[in-house]
């Protein structure tokens, strides 16, 4: 290591097959695959990479866009002009879901005084987290911009006038015809329409208004709180400060170990000297923002949004570490875990025709199965493991076969009119639609990772394509003539967005947004490992702002986001219009509706851990949901993983119990089931009031002892001091525990972890391991595609290319049992023991 890889792929990306060293990627459609398509709706003034999966994307895929919902306001393009709608006071909740849609008849429509319909809307450009659109028609023109947070619309017009249709006839109660500015009540939602100095109105008290601009060209529409005169004249003043340019910026703060982000607005002024703007933020915001907040909020289906006025605000959040496994310090028995690494050993995976998402999931249990034998000392399962994910990644990096043709399958193309890579064979839109990236490619990404960590030579040989994975979903760079800025991640409402061309009512969806912390993990590892310090902070970012909006919006950890009836735990879907806690894609089963947002279980998922008392409620909801029974028939192993978190000696029985007729999720293992609840048992969850000054860290607490865990990924070793002063020496590429370098617990199995605390202790005996929503999919959950065709599904039922090659009688291998006499005897004559 010690080496920073400069990749030069892009330089050379118009080529047939591009390539450097072992890894390319074709620049042609495989045969009789399906491609994102040709057209996109952008003008002139839209260059270099599409920005797609984004709030507002079904702009570029289609003439005139399904709803957008940045909030607090909604739009949706049509014939006549935009579409305006505040859903605000409209939120339609039923138990367990929550709609906030469009209504097709109100609010108003801005369209254009001398054109009546428009036969399309086009993207004429984009920042962070504002687009710009433009409907033309001959000499007449709307140029509409709108973003996350911004409570004003703004436009440019030519050729005539601002022409407001109702579909019954507004209240106005402030303004008149001779003046430029009204306010209008449509269906209790409140509005101010902002007029040009000079410009008057035609059709009060009917349901056409009209602007005349006396001779300017611009015009602005503010969604306001209340329909008072102050509150309108307040939001005045920024009317004609029009937004231009949105950017966030951030920063990790290794010694605080804390992640700012500044959101900043460019602003123009119209008429006047004002700049500035009033902005709306999201829970997630405001919660981990100093700023000073106005009065004024709206309620949305995130929460309420509370506003600032100015030119930018700062979240700052507290990254509590990641580690790339979790220790060995468990409360297992270690001949039974090393049973369980035996009969991941002995299956046959068939990699024939597996698309990107299921081939993930097999380099996602790879990746972590790898550790778990390393700490077992079977070094030759944790070979086979990494032999196998390097033959994968191989595969699908190389671009050619033997005699140079283009390889048609396990293969990565490159669409230069997008900007993205699509691999073949592609799952659930992903390439036609350009569907979950992020959670396809976070799979690779991580496992290479692992490589990585351990066999430098081979990241350096194999990581261009690394990169360009890393790219496609996150690129951290605003100059990247490959891919857009930051893909599958919304900067302004805080996680990610699956589908990529958002064709839905209810705007963009996200699902499994574990699976997208499983990516944004993968990226800090690598990126660690590739002494890329910039990359690394970026996807701590990415990391950290997910987590939290992962809290507020999927699990609402404070009770205040979630409406009071309803009536769910969790959502297993959030959209634009709506948050979804009874089906996912494919299923209605309860089980299904919580696990899609942990798996897979990583040392990555530790965040799941920092609010125990949620875990508990949310576990009991689900048993209450399950009639009452703890015995699960799908997904169980996942189940019991979460329940860990709130009961780990619980859960540990609960394995016991069932473990001989348990089936691990596809992309699971009995040995991580058993992994992670041990280390759980042993030393507690995360303790997320104590941070450190090193990246890869964890600070646990089980009944008030607290165990500090560092990975040192460095080639040296490192000083690492916590928060509350405690420091300890961590030696290179291995983990420490409290003080003591750690390979393997004592394997007496009376329960006593590395620190000397007690723990639950394993045992030696075998295991196994909607209404309301939409029906079109997005997400790369396993399920129904994004067209309604069926996909594989994603029960416990073992994976058709998964076969078992080898007796699950639990026993060791020679080399596994010589593997656990040798850290026997090591650790009876040393005190700390170097281990991958």
């Amino acid at each position: 290591m010690g080496k920073k890889y400069q990749w030069i792929l892009a330089a050379i990306m118009y080529s047939a097959i591009s390539t450097s060293a072992n890894a390319g990627y074709i620049t042609t459609v495989p045969d009789g695959e399906a491609n994102a398509p040709v057209d996109i709706y952008k003008t002139e003034n839209v260059t270099g990479p599409m920005q797609t999966n984004d709030w507002w994307s079904n702009v570029a895929w289609q003439d005139l866009s399904t709803a957008a919902y940045p909030h607090p306001l909604a739009m949706q393009h049509e014939e006549e002009g935009l579409r305006i709608y505040y859903p605000g006071n409209r939120i339609y909740e039923n138990g367990t879901y929550t709609i906030a849609s469009v209504n097709d008849i109100h609010d108003f429509t801005v369209g254009h005084s001398n054109s009546d319909t428009f036969s399309e809307a086009k993207v004429d450009g984009f920042s962070d987290w504002f687009v710009t659109t433009k409907y033309e028609s001959d000499d007449n023109s709307i140029t509409a911009s709108f973003g996350h947070g911004s409570p004003y619309v703004y436009f440019l017009y030519a050729g005539g006038n601002p022409e407001l249709s109702f579909y019954t006839i507004p209240k106005v109660w402030y303004g008149d015809e001779n003046s430029p500015v009204l306010g209008i009540t449509m269906e209790g939602a409140h509005y101010a329409l902002f007029g040009p100095t000079g410009s008057t109105w035609t059709g009060i008290n009917s349901k056409t208004l009209t602007n005349l601009l006396n001779g300017k060209d611009y015009f602005s529409v503010a969604v306001l709180p209340d329909a008072s005169e102050e509150t309108l004249l307040a939001f005045q003043k920024y009317a004609y400060s029009f937004v231009t340019n949105t950017q966030v910026d951030w920063q990790y703060n290794n010694e605080k170990s804390e992640v700012t982000s500044t959101f900043t607005y460019t602003t123009e002024a119209k008429e006047g000297d004002t700049t500035g703007t009033i902005m709306s933020l999201y829970p997630h915001q405001w919660r981990n923002s100093n700023g000073t907040l106005l009065e004024y909020t709206y309620p949305s289906i995130r929460g309420t949004m509370k506003t600032i006025a100015g030119h930018s605000f700062t979240t700052s959040m507290t990254f509590n570490g990641l580690l790339p496994a979790l220790p060995n310090v468990g409360s297992y028995d270690i001949n039974t875990l090393a049973s369980y690494v035996d009969e991941a050993e002995a299956e046959n995976y068939n990699m024939a025709n597996v698309d990107t998402y299921w081939i993930g999931k097999r380099l996602g249990k790879l990746a972590v199965l790898a550790p778990i034998a390393d700490q077992v000392g079977d070094t030759v399962a944790s070979t086979q493991f990494r032999d196998e994910i390097k033959s994968i990644l191989e595969e699908w990096f190389t671009p050619t076969n033997d005699d140079g043709s283009n390889k048609s399958s396990s293969v990565f193309y490159y669409n230069e009119n997008w900007g993205t890579l699509i691999g073949y064979p592609d799952s659930y839109g992903s390439s036609y639609e350009l569907n979950d990236h992020h959670f396809h490619y976070g799979y690779f990404i991580k496992a290479a990772a692992e490589i990585a960590r351990v066999d430098s030579e081979w990241a350096e040989q194999w990581g261009e394509m690394v990169e360009l994975l890393i790219r496609d979903i996150a690129s951290n760079r605003r100059d990247d003539n490959m891919f857009p800025f930051m893909r599958n991640f919304d900067p302004y409402a805080g996680h990610s967005w699956a589908s990529g061309k958002s064709p839905f009512a209810d705007g963009n969806n996200n699902e499994s947004s574990s699976e997208g912390m499983n990516a944004w993990a993968g990226i800090i590892q690598w990126a660690e490992l590739t002494d890329n310090t910039e990359l690394r902070d970026f996807a701590i970012y990415l990391y950290t702002t997910e987590m939290n909006g992962i809290n507020e919006y999927w699990f609402d950890v404070t009770g205040e986001n979630f409406p009071e009836s309803y009536t769910a735990s969790t959502a297993s879907m959030v959209w634009g219009a709506k948050t979804v806690g009874n089906a996912v894609w494919w299923s209605d089963n309860t089980e299904e509706i919580h696990g899609i947002n942990w798996l897979p279980f990583t040392a990555g998922s530790l965040y799941l851990t920092h609010h125990t008392d949620y875990a508990e409620f949310n576990y009991q909801t689900l048993v209450s949901e399950n009639d009452n029974s703890e015995v699960f028939s799908l997904w169980y192993d996942l189940i019991l993983m979460y329940r860990a978190i709130s009961d780990a000696s619980g859960a540990l029985n609960l394995f016991k119990a069932e473990a001989a007729t348990l089936t691990p999720e596809t992309g699971n293992s009995k040995a991580n089931i058993y992994h992670w609840i041990g280390n759980l048992a042993a030393i507690g969850t995360i303790d997320n009031s104590i941070t450190a000054n090193y990246p890869f860290y964890s600070v646990f607490n089980k009944d008030g002892v607290i165990t500090y865990v560092v990975y040192n990924m460095s080639n040296q070793e490192v000083q690492v001091t916590f928060s509350n002063g405690y420091s300890l020496t961590a030696p290179t590429g291995s983990f420490t525990v409290n003080d003591s370098e750690l390979t393997s617990p004592d394997d007496d199995s009376d329960g006593e972890t590395s620190d000397g605390s007690e723990g639950d202790t394993g045992d030696d005996s075998d295991g196994e391991t909607s209404d309301g929503s939409e029906d079109d999919s997005g997400d790369a959950s396993d399920g129904e595609t994004s067209d309604g065709s069926e996909g594989d599904t994603g029960d416990s039922e073992e994976d058709e290319n998964v076969t078992s090659a080898k007796s699950q009688s639990g026993s060791l291998s020679i080399l596994g049992l010589m593997g656990l006499l040798m850290i026997a005897i090591r650790r009876k004559f040393t005190q700390s023991v170097n281990v991958k």
